[in-house]
């Protein structure tokens, strides 16, 4: 069983910066696809960022390019979510997740990531 840790959420202006982290209890997530959702109240779960197991491929949503970097540090078992010019509709509950099929390339369907955290929230004020 895979447990995914997130943190780093918080409460931040309109302009600011939040890094999240997502940490995992197993060494084997260091080959495994990692992806970041979130879901605001009231809204559907919204695909935010993914990278590949080797950090060598990443994906972003049209809503977070350009503001957002993913990044994952596999002697560490976390990774991260850079969030820079943070806009009051970022806000939201932030998942993590894992996708064990790194046959496939980078997905951005929830549907493809097999392990969760409990999730981190990140409120951005106007």
């Amino acid at each position: 069983q895979i447990q995914l840790v997130e943190s780093g959420g918080g409460l931040v202006q309109a302009g600011g910066s939040l890094r999240l982290s997502c940490a995992a209890s197993a060494r084997t997530v260091s080959t495994y696809h990692l992806g970041w959702f979130r879901q605001a109240p009231g809204k559907a779960r919204e695909f935010v960022s993914a990278i590949s197991w080797n950090g060598g491929n990443t994906e972003y949503g049209d809503s977070v390019k350009g503001r957002f970097t993913i990044s994952r540090d596999n002697a560490k078992n976390t990774g991260y979510l850079q969030m820079d010019s943070l806009k009051p509709e970022d806000t939201a509950v932030y998942y993590c997740a894992v996708d064990r099929e790194v046959w496939f390339g980078v997905s951005k369907s929830g549907n493809r990531y097999e392990y969760w955290g409990q999730g981190t929230p990140v409120t951005v004020s106007s």
